[in-house]
């Protein structure tokens, strides 16, 4: 496992605002925008922890955290969605495809990087 995180969401706003946030903070980001390449890069970098958006084009990021959790690499790699589907039964979903956290938009990137930061320290 890398000291990478990262960071896929379709939204180049929310994209920037994240990886700008989290490189602030001192952490290694690679970036993705869609949930295609967000497996490519996992694959690649074997993050400590991915901020999956689920709302993504190719794989949305339940589907990315699924195929994720089914390669023995990543199985350590803790896995934030984020998301604007803030029924409980969406964050049911997440939390039973394998999500260790789970942030609705609108969200304060403050509290996002400081979840991000305790997933960070508690990867294996």
């Amino acid at each position: 496992m890398s000291d990478v995180v990262l960071v896929a969401d379709d939204d180049d706003d929310i994209l920037l605002l994240v990886t700008t946030r989290l490189k602030r903070d001192g952490f290694e980001v690679v970036a993705a925008r869609n949930g295609i390449e967000a497996l490519a890069l996992a694959e690649e970098h074997v993050p400590r922890v991915a901020v999956l958006d689920v709302g993504m084009p190719g794989l949305d990021g339940i589907e990315v955290l699924t195929a994720m959790r089914g390669v023995e690499a990543l199985e350590h790699t803790r896995v934030m969605l984020l998301t604007a589907k803030a029924q409980e039964s969406d964050v049911r979903r997440g939390y039973d495809a394998g999500a260790d956290a789970y942030v609705k938009k609108p969200f304060s990137p403050a509290e996002l990087a400081a979840k991000v930061k305790e997933l960070y320290d508690g990867a294996r």
